[in-house]
């Protein structure tokens, strides 16, 4: 059985009768036990998961309605709610946690006779580059297991790159979806900021984080949005988008669309051989009559700064629950005095957690707000006005998706200035709300590279039309597995 096809050709070979949504589910369930003790994209595997695929078979065969996922394995971030399940965000705090209740996009799924083949790792909340800050250890890059996959959702790039699934459901605070999908060759989409509800994520940085899909095609990432995205009355940051159809007109192409080339995105850092690809992607689009021109916008080189700023910030907020006496284990106490007690309990943050922890303590507190917190709230908003302005002018924006090549294991996670650099492409879109891509485009020595593609606020159609547009370009080898 292919486990290589996409989600439509999924759907369409159920439907067809070709293959049973058991059969297909049993082969991931065996690929996955196959691939991922080297791998290690999953931190637990739904057992279940075949008995709901043949459940939903019995309902295809008796003639009732089934929704439009037809039984398809999907992944899902381990810090997105199933109710009953282990939800740890790849952290010892949380270990033992089982959520009580399905986030939003999980219900949708649901309703849609989506199968949830496992939880998939990630940095520790959220909070990570590379997968390497995961408490039970990091995943690896499926083209070379000596590569990182790019966090923080790097288990579901590496759970969509390597086949153990159809799809997965990341989320994307300054790059966490479309980063790992850039180094493991798969699309990553971050929506327009409330496009997608949040409602059962758990917070890292609620001001800009988005829950966003991976997929092998941008038409399965545009069959995604139709079922994930609208209003939500659980999270009043939702927008209506009026029931958009994404999929329908993907192939209208970009002929006469102008697109704006981000030189702040482009300059000194990148690795010659993503400066040569994006190149050659704008070439691509001007061949298929797109208008590509150089734009500049300052404030990016202060976006990294300000980035870390507010969402260390936010991130000391949410993380102040984790007190050990909702969330947590249990360990040896003698006496009782609270402050120690929370300490005590706390040290088994892992070290990025512990940074950014500190870091949200530190910035908005007397003193410093105004030299910190209030400064990078201004840069947002400068930022916020340079991309609008732009758009003024363009109708999409494009860079690459990160400025460099997939990096080995260790090679920069004791340089955390130099770890947090590797954000900087991204991070743009998620100040300033927008919609933003990474299309899988080339490879240099063996590794993926992909290519960013921003749009202005609700113009996510439009983006997917671009990124088609794109994709269509090129003919991209598989993982070698």
């Amino acid at each position: 059985m292919n486990l290589k096809i996409s989600a439509l050709e999924y759907v369409q070979e159920v439907k067809n009768g070709n293959i049973s949504a058991e059969d297909y589910v049993a082969k991931t369930i065996e690929h996955i036990q196959n691939v991922d003790d080297k791998l290690h994209a999953f931190l637990s595997v739904n057992n279940d998961a075949i008995d709901q695929a043949r459940e939903i078979d019995k309902k295809i065969k008796s003639g009732k309605k089934v929704g439009d996922c037809f039984g398809m394995p999907i992944s899902i971030k381990d810090n997105l709610c199933i109710k009953g399940s282990k939800t740890t965000c790849a952290s010892k705090m949380l270990k033992d946690f089982i959520a009580p209740y399905d986030a939003t996009v999980i219900t949708k799924l649901k309703e849609q006779d989506a199968i949830f083949v496992g939880k998939v790792n990630m940095d520790e909340f959220a909070m990570g580059l590379t997968t390497e800050f995961s408490a039970y250890g990091p995943s690896k890059n499926p083209w070379n297991t000596e590569y990182v996959p790019g966090g923080s959702s790097g288990g579901s790039a590496v759970s969509v790159s390597a086949f153990e699934c159809v799809a997965s459901l990341g989320s994307d605070t300054g790059g966490s979806v479309r980063n790992p999908a850039s180094f493991c060759s798969t699309v990553g989409y971050k929506p327009t900021y409330g496009l997608i509800s949040r409602f059962g994520l758990i917070s890292y940085a609620n001001s800009i984080e988005q829950i966003g899909p991976l997929t092998r095609t941008v038409k399965d990432t545009a069959f995604m949005l139709n079922l994930i995205s609208g209003i939500d009355p659980n999270d009043n940051t939702t927008i209506d988008n009026h029931q958009e159809d994404y999929l329908s007109g993907i192939d209208s192409g970009i002929e006469g669309k102008k697109i704006g080339i981000i030189q702040e995105m482009m300059g000194e850092g990148i690795d010659p051989s993503v400066l040569r690809a994006t190149k050659e992607a704008i070439s691509k689009l001007e061949g298929l009559g797109a208008i590509c021109e150089n734009v500049s916008l300052d404030m990016v080189k202060y976006s990294v700064a300000a980035y870390y700023t507010i969402t260390a910030t936010e991130a000391g907020s949410n993380l102040a629950r984790y007190d050990n006496l909702r969330y947590g284990y249990d360990f040896p106490v003698e006496g009782y005095e609270f402050n120690s007690y929370i300490s005590k309990a706390r040290k088994n943050f892992g070290p990025e957690v512990t940074r950014r922890m500190i870091l949200g303590g530190f910035v908005p507190s007397s003193g410093h707000a105004g030299k910190y917190f209030l400064k990078a709230l201004k840069v947002k908003t400068k930022l916020t006005k340079e991309i609008n302005d732009a758009f003024e002018k363009f109708d999409l924006l494009i860079a690459p998706t990160v400025p460099i090549l997939p990096f080995k294991f260790g090679e920069k996670i004791d340089n955390p200035i130099s770890l947090f650099l590797v954000d900087i492409n991204t991070i743009t879109a998620n100040l300033t709300g927008k919609p933003a891509i990474s299309v899988p485009f080339s490879h240099s020595n063996g590794l993926p590279i992909g290519i960013q593609l921003i749009a202005n606020s609700n113009h996510d159609k439009l983006l997917l039309q671009a990124a088609y547009a794109l994709e269509q370009t090129v003919t991209l080898p598989v993982v070698p597995l």
